[in-house]
């Protein structure tokens, strides 16, 4: 198998991490009317940092964090060959009337965060959504939506992938940009 380029190193990472998490404290403060919202599955290693380091530097331990899963909510999930095995929602608070952090490692067609908002909508209605991602793939967009936060921009092909590492699953933390899926 072909190594992918690097796009961000560990160390690369880690600032950019706390990079956005600066720029959410200058937009949402102490997070005191709001939550943050990972989407399952590869959203959630990212929002588990934000939350987590956001909470340290605010010195707010109480912002609500729930984790999303999507499964039902794709407009593909009927066309795989094999049932597909849904992560278990983590939100034990509904968004209405709270502004929505909606976090995703790599905005790509759309399709995912279009999912997240049509699941997003049982816990009510919010008073606002904004949307962080990690890594945004910008002219491979089937839908209009495009990310408040974003760590890092990339211009690729349809046939390349971008494939983030973290240390708690990987056991190696980058990301990388493949010319295809898995080389």
């Amino acid at each position: 198998m072909e190594a992918g380029k690097t796009l961000l190193d560990h160390d690369r990472l880690s600032l950019t991490i706390e990079r956005l998490c600066h720029q959410l404290m200058e937009d949402w403060g102490d997070f005191s009317d709001a939550c943050i919202v990972g989407i399952q599955p590869r959203g959630v290693a990212l929002s588990d940092r934000i939350h987590k380091r956001l909470q340290e530097l605010t010195g707010n331990d109480h912002i609500q964090y729930g984790r999303l899963d999507i499964t039902f909510y794709r407009d593909d999930f009927r066309m795989h060959d094999k049932p597909l095995s849904p992560h278990p929602n983590d939100m034990d608070f509904i968004v209405a009337d709270k502004k929505v952090l909606l976090i995703d490692d790599v905005l790509y067609t759309g399709r995912t965060i279009q999912a997240a908002l049509a699941a997003l909508q049982h816990y009510g209605r919010p008073k606002l959504v904004e949307l962080l991602v990690l890594v945004d793939r910008r002219f491979n967009r089937h839908l209009p939506i495009q990310a408040d936060y974003i760590g890092l921009s990339v211009d690729a092909l349809d046939e390349a992938y971008v494939k983030v590492n973290w240390q708690e699953v990987h056991g190696t933390e980058e990301v990388l940009l493949f010319d295809k899926k898995g080389q």
